[in-house]
């Protein structure tokens, strides 16, 4: 007999014996649930008409984050809370003041963004009691699409909402707490698809040692669209979202070790802490749905060229540590990348952390990241910046870019041009032309190779100019 999972909806417990460990939280919402207020827009984590509210046991409450639905699977919400548009109304059909906020800005056009638009809206409502800034409004939006362009009412009424009676509804902490499982979920539908939570390090590195041709599935943020685009059959997925140990982060006066599983929007209250360029780039990696999502060790984990964490983590000289059956070993981030969608990680290993070294009082840092959109798009390149100075001469140089090569790497060749020179802007224009050794990017649909060359020397020189104060003295002539 198949284990079922068990999770909270409408405050009541399920439990669904899962035949397809791929099939999508949107997809039964929509199918057995028979709940169609969550809609389909893009299915792949874009859009936001998915969005839904998941609710996680933390620290004796409930912490409540928005997620695409599309692209999370069903066994993944085992032990927690998932909260759709359908659970907003109170029994009476009151609306809840999200609702009524959007009814009475008048923020609902075709109505089929709707949904989402309320969810990320509830979410953020749950997570606050005063009103928010304009710039959390719209960061809280950022990953919800309006097709009529009615974002104005929307804003209004993420604004208008905290002016309304706030429902006396508690956290369904007890209900939640008879749901943690306290030991490995396992399922194996009746075609032999495979689905493993294991809950400690220990089990973890035995079925993957065990099990090496496995996937690894952390938030899905990646692997979720294997499934919706491409249609891969995925015969066993490990997921390491119930392995406490991997969302432990540690912190020394040197450096800030991250369990694997850190999502990127637990992450970011300590990257701000290295540099605010950290957090600048980090709040520009998907959205607010997918930084709930995604983790470091997954976004480092798939090799991708144009993944936005690793220039900026290389050029902090991050380390990567992997563990196959209970050993395990460290290697710089950059080593960590091959080639294309190849990375050092060998059959039956994992990543544990990722170790980030903090600056230095004489060390000046910086990210850019250039794309189409401001939010919610793919990188074209994506470049940071290490340097340590003494007397004005540059002694040391770090310098991570992505889009540049089949690999996020460093440019050791530029930053050759720099050690041991003045900071100086005709020493910057020298690891400019040295960028060229370094890399031959490719063209594709989002820039050609010139441009990405051309771009890559001018934010090396647009670095300069903001650690010098040069930029700001051009902007006010």
């Amino acid at each position: 007999m198949q284990t079922p999972i068990r999770f909270l909806m409408g405050r009541l417990i399920q439990e669904v014996v899962v035949s397809d460990p791929t099939l999508t939280v949107l997809d039964w919402l929509r199918g057995s649930a028979r709940r169609p207020g969550t809609k389909e827009g893009c299915a792949e984590g874009d859009c936001g008409a998915c969005t839904v509210t998941i609710g996680t046991l933390a620290g004796g409450g409930v912490t409540y984050q928005a997620v695409n639905a599309c692209i999370q699977f069903l066994p993944m919400l085992d032990g927690k809370e998932l909260v759709t548009v359908e659970d907003l109304a109170t029994s009476d059909a009151a609306l809840h003041p999200v609702q009524q906020a959007m009814v009475t800005e008048h923020a609902s056009q075709c109505g089929f963004c709707t949904p989402g638009f309320v969810m990320s809206l509830y979410t953020l409502y749950q997570s606050r009691t005063t009103p928010p800034a304009r710039e959390e409004i719209d960061t809280a939006l950022a990953g919800n699409l309006c097709r009529c362009t009615g974002y104005t009412p929307i804003i209004a009424a993420a604004a208008s909402m905290f002016n309304l009676p706030r429902p006396a509804a508690e956290p369904p902490v007890a209900l939640l707490q008879q749901l943690q499982r306290g030991e490995a979920l396992s399922i194996i539908s009746d075609t032999g698809q495979r689905f493993d939570a294991p809950v400690t390090l220990d089990a973890l590195a035995d079925l993957v040692e065990r099990f090496p041709q496995a996937d690894l599935l952390a938030g899905a943020t990646d692997i979720g669209l294997w499934v919706t685009k491409q249609h891969r059959s995925m015969p066993h997925l490990i997921s390491v979202g119930a392995v406490a140990t991997l969302k432990e982060i540690e912190e020394t006066p040197t450096v800030i070790r991250f369990g694997a599983g850190v999502s990127f929007a637990d992450s970011l209250p300590y990257l701000a802490k290295i540099h605010l360029d950290l957090e600048r780039l980090f709040k520009r990696i998907g959205s607010v749905q997918i930084r709930n999502s995604g983790t470091l060790g997954g976004n480092i984990g798939n090799g991708s060229p144009i993944g936005d964490s690793m220039p900026a983590l290389i050029a902090l000289g991050a380390t990567v540590t992997l563990r196959k059956g209970s050993v395990e070993r460290s290697l710089p981030l950059e080593d960590y990348f091959l080639e294309y969608r190849k990375t050092a990680r060998q059959l039956g290993e994992f990543i544990v952390s990722i170790s980030i070294l903090k600056l230095e009082n004489n060390s000046r840092y910086g990210t850019d990241k250039i794309s189409k959109r401001m939010d919610q798009d793919i990188s074209a390149v994506c470049a940071a910046y290490r340097l340590e100075l003494e007397g004005g001469i540059i002694t040391a140089a770090r310098l991570g870019f992505g889009g540049m090569a089949g690999v996020p790497a460093r440019a050791r060749a530029a930053e050759a041009a720099l050690r041991g020179k003045p900071f100086e802007e005709t020493t910057i224009r020298g690891a400019m032309d040295a960028l060229a050794e370094d890399f031959s990017p490719l063209s594709d649909m989002r820039a050609s190779a010139a441009y990405r060359l051309t771009v890559a020397r001018n934010l090396l020189l647009r670095f300069y100019l903001r650690e010098t104060g040069a930029d700001d003295q051009e902007a006010a002539q």
